[in-house]
């Protein structure tokens, strides 16, 4: 079978299946595992080189949308000459990828035309589902079981773990710094299965914007910094300017998170963003940065970085 992947996650859900060899095309930002990098790429970004900060990228994100503009192309011409028998896509979000309704048409320009298969997870158990269609569309039903059930007993240990566990820390999940969006969908799912409580973020629901002084408010225990699409590296370097422009107020030194020195910065790209298998590292990711006395298996190298949200040298 040919198969072309347009999200990260769907790609290292084809690989989780033992389908590597059967991916002909995937996306820009397939970078996982470390074979995807070597499959052609059929996408590519229309953002700016000049555009990095976290407010540049909102701007340019705005205002793409709001003038019907794409935030990414696809090489038709490629995809024709490629001739897929199947293509994976997304309905999730407009800003991570391109949409069914964008492919739906220019699949059916293709001849032969191919299956388009369309993911829409909100929660854990809809990643789970996305793994079994996509097995059985494939003929990979038997190991589609297999890898589910494989990361369900991950999830049902870590549940096991934490329910005796009598403090529950009180989090807030951030998706995106300049402006601050709280992280949505199966982020604050997680949080619960790890023994957590999300202050503001709504389970099965899209992130939506917030204000620094709602962090405040919430006053929490823990603040986890997850931003879409970068890495750890990129997102405490953008934690360290936003600190030094004096973008964060400087009564987030009020909140116990900052006060006990929990704000940690995680690989929201690699574990938190992509729903894909991954995800389950993820929430093994948090249950490690809620309830570090648990044993719930080795955290990945630098998946994880302590940072401050005030300037250095201020007393708290």
């Amino acid at each position: 079978m040919r198969i072309v992947s347009l999200l990260p996650g769907l790609t290292e859900i084809c690989y989780s299946l033992g389908l590597g060899h059967d991916l002909v095309a995937v996306t820009h930002e397939c970078d996982y595992p470390t074979g995807a990098s070597s499959i052609p790429q059929i996408t590519r970004s229309t953002f700016p080189d000049q555009v990095t900060t976290s407010a540049e990228i909102d701007q340019h994100v705005r205002a793409a949308l709001a003038a019907g503009e794409p935030l990414y192309e696809l090489d038709g011409d490629q995809l024709r000459q490629l001739r897929p028998d199947l293509i994976l896509t997304q309905d999730l979000c407009h800003v991570c990828a391109l949409t069914s309704d964008d492919i739906r048409e220019i699949a059916q320009s293709l001849d032969p035309v191919p299956e388009v298969i369309s993911s829409t997870p909100h929660s854990l158990d809809d990643v789970l589902k996305t793994i079994h269609q996509i097995g059985r569309v494939t003929g990979r039903t038997a190991t589609a079981a297999a890898v589910g059930q494989a990361l369900q007993r991950r999830v049902d240990r870590i549940r096991e773990q934490v329910s005796r566990v009598e403090h529950r820390s009180r989090v807030v999940c951030l998706e995106w710094l300049d402006p601050p969006m709280v992280a949505g969908h199966w982020v604050p799912e997680l949080v619960d299965i790890a023994g957590g409580i999300d202050l503001i973020g709504k389970a099965g629901e899209p992130s939506f914007e917030i204000t620094w002084q709602d962090v405040i408010d919430a006053d929490p225990d823990v603040i986890v910094l997850m931003p879409c699409g970068l890495n750890v590296r990129d997102t405490a370097a953008e934690v360290t300017r936003l600190v030094e422009l004096g973008a964060v107020p400087a009564a987030i030194e009020q909140t116990s998170a900052v006060r006990e020195g929990h704000v940690c910065v995680v690989d929201g790209s690699a574990y938190f963003s992509r729903p894909g298998p991954r995800l389950i590292n993820g929430l093994e990711i948090l249950t490690g940065i809620l309830h570090a006395e648990l044993a719930v298996g080795p955290t990945p190298p630098g998946s994880v970085h302590p940072v401050q949200l005030v300037p250095a040298g201020i007393h708290r």
